[in-house]
């Protein structure tokens, strides 16, 4: 039977942040949680950490996450994710393990849970996806923009024409927690989307992501205030 495999990149180098993949967030290294969460996920029957750095994958190992050595061909800057799920489907393929879906997810949006994994399972097979991203609802959201006169307007809107909460379009946002794509198509368009797409709306609170010292606090406070430091 093909498995649910999930595939967290991890490179050692980071601008916003030095070793950011590291860095402790509640007690833990900021990678720790991913791995933590997919192991709590009923639905994901292993979990892999791609890296160009030992300790790193010393770290991927030592909270229960199987490594996989990433060339430094696609540890870049430039490097894309694509790239690095691709190289670790075939790894996990060439050592007896056959994917039938991937959990693609980036340790750098840590405020998630297992059972959100398992949510987006279970809608890309209800729904007969392709490929699924996670997403939060957006609420009352009106884009300003500058143009080049240095005049203040609307860019999703008309500020002489302001909607009604009731009568607002509902979108979304994505917010990079994971996706979730079969080999096949990663392999076909070399993109994480495609096909019949699904979205997973997760809570708001979880849209956080982090890229800046500053933002670590931020998401400290939040795992903390929510429980989620506590959830795995």
């Amino acid at each position: 039977m093909a498995a649910t495999v999930a595939i967290i990149p991890a490179r050692g180098g980071s601008k916003g942040i030095p070793r950011k993949n590291l860095v402790d967030l509640c007690g833990k290294p900021l990678l720790a949680w991913s791995i933590l969460q997919a192991r709590a996920a009923r639905r994901i029957d292993s979990v892999w950490v791609s890296s160009d750095d030992a300790e790193i994958l010393s770290v991927a190992e030592r909270y229960g996450a199987r490594p996989i050595v990433r060339p430094a061909l696609i540890s870049g800057d430039e490097a894309s994710s694509e790239a690095a799920w691709l190289h670790a489907v075939d790894h996990i393929e060439t050592h007896g393990v056959a994917v039938g879906r991937v959990v693609g997810m980036q340790a750098t949006s840590p405020l998630r849970e297992g059972a959100d994994l398992d949510g987006g399972i279970e809608q890309y097979e209800r729904e007969g996806l392709d490929s699924l991203l996670s997403v939060c609802e957006i609420e009352d959201f009106f884009i300003w923009r500058i143009d080049a006169a240095g005049r203040a307007g609307g860019a999703n809107h008309d500020p002489a024409a302001r909607k009604r909460r009731q009568e607002i379009e509902k979108r979304y946002l994505e917010n990079g927690s994971f996706y979730v794509f079969a080999p096949e198509l990663l392999r076909k368009h070399h993109n994480r989307l495609g096909g019949k797409i699904g979205l997973y709306v997760m809570a708001k609170h979880k849209l956080f992501q982090i890229d800046r010292t500053e933002d670590l606090a931020l998401a400290s406070a939040i795992m903390h205030g929510y429980g989620l430091d506590r959830s795995v």
